[in-house]
């Protein structure tokens, strides 16, 4: 009874995360181009390994407000060097000031189609 205690909880969460619409992509070629339909509750992620110094060019449009950040992991913790409420574009550089893998994320409180690019 016990092994199959864990089997269920990695199936409930793998569940709850498609039921929201979460997606994630990782590149680390120079130009990445993406689209994406997210749920209401649902995230999407584009993620890339930078060293450190490395800068992307970023440009994405959505049809409706989403939340948006750039962030890294370190062990148990979040690092957001940018972060944006209930915006529908942005564009910018963005430079690593460390080597690590950073994912552009979009959040959406009601269903969003989100388009864009991330290139050298």
């Amino acid at each position: 009874m016990t092994a199959k205690f864990p089997s269920m909880l990695l199936v409930l969460a793998t569940t709850a995360a498609f039921a929201q619409g979460t997606s994630t992509t990782t590149s680390s070629g120079a130009r990445h181009s993406f689209s994406a339909t997210v749920n209401a509750g649902g995230v999407h992620e584009e993620c890339v390994k930078l060293a450190k110094d490395e800068s992307r060019n970023f440009e994405w449009s959505s049809n409706a407000a989403v939340d948006f950040n750039i962030h890294y992991h370190e062990g148990p913790e979040v690092f957001y060097p940018l972060k944006k409420d209930s915006v529908m574009k942005d564009k910018g550089t963005f430079e690593a000031k460390i080597a690590q893998e950073y994912c552009w994320m979009w959040t959406a409180k009601s269903p969003a189609k989100v388009e864009g690019k991330i290139e050298k």
